[in-house]
């Protein structure tokens, strides 16, 4: 298989998870030539503004921030070489539906109000489109629980089974199987000794519950290697300005808690064939060109 015959697709439930998770592994397949598409669920309304001057465009202000962040994501995407974006059903169609237990979980137009086959469809279309052999998303839990995460896990792995069913909306295109389902992860004893690093720099440090997708060690498939990307990797997250602050290698979100930005990125392998070694260094180990 040829780089330019690979076909990623990655599922992401707000604009700058992709860029987190995943950020060097996009740089890296876009870079050596795959086709790299990225679907955003939401446009990520509900989140907290970092910088006081931006404050405005909150959601119990002006609720500006869904349409400020649809640049961030761009942008980023432009620092990672990525020119497939897409959100779900189109930009807005599925508002941030918050952290678990908020009021917006009970919004009708909400992410985790959305009917899962009607939200799947929308990403069948794009992935009988597109054709992707590889599809990377979140675990059942969401990585840590965000109703949105958990939504975009329902609606990738849906997907992914109607996609392949022929009989399935046929209108939407010809079916089409994808090869490899990954689900991003962290292994525990990276994330421990990054938070122990922080910890000497930082005041205040994320804790482990705070990560998504952590895990132990021994339940990661793949270990990609993104010291090449790591640049690109934090330009992207710094492009997402609203929600990300970046001071070398680390990065704190809204909560002023510092964790590590980690240039490696690692994933376990739920569906598909397994590549000849453990862990995999390429996501499109074992995959048939088609």
């Amino acid at each position: 298989m040829t780089a330019a015959d690979r076909r990623l697709l990655l599922v992401h439930a707000h604009p700058d998870d992709e860029s987190i998770g995943n950020g060097a592994t996009m740089a890296r397949y876009a870079a050596e030539g795959a086709q790299v598409t990225l679907v955003t669920c939401t446009l990520g309304e509900g989140g907290e503004v970092i910088p006081p001057e931006l404050a405005e465009l909150a959601a119990d202000r002006t609720d500006s921030l869904g349409e400020y962040r649809i640049g961030e994501l761009t942008a980023a995407m432009r620092e990672l070489g990525v020119a497939d974006l897409r959100f779900l059903g189109g930009p807005g169609r599925y508002r941030d539906s918050g952290m678990m237990g908020v009021p917006d979980n009970d919004r009708p137009d909400c992410f985790w109000q959305a009917d899962v086959a009607e939200a799947a469809g929308h990403l069948v279309e794009v992935i009988r489109e597109v054709r992707p052999q590889v599809l990377v998303t979140y675990d059942e839990h969401g990585g840590y629980g965000h109703p949105d995460h958990i939504q975009a896990h329902r609606v990738a792995m849906r997907a992914h089974q109607l996609a392949a069913d022929p009989d399935w909306r046929p209108e939407l295109g010809p079916a089409w199987r994808i090869t490899k389902v990954y689900w991003t992860r962290v292994p525990r004893s990276v994330l421990l000794a990054g938070l122990e690093q922080a910890a000497a720099r930082f005041p205040l440090v994320a804790a482990e519950q705070d990560v998504p997708g952590v895990v132990p060690d021994e339940l990661v498939d793949a270990a990609l290697d993104g010291a090449r990307y790591a640049g690109h990797k934090a330009a992207a997250m710094r492009a997402h300005a609203t929600q990300i602050t970046v001071d070398g290698g680390f990065f704190a979100l809204s909560n002023d808690r510092w964790q590590p930005l980690l240039a490696d990125e690692y994933y376990q392998l739920v569906h598909g064939p397994a590549g000849s070694a453990r862990p995999e260094r390429d996501l499109f180990a074992g995959v048939e060109v088609r």
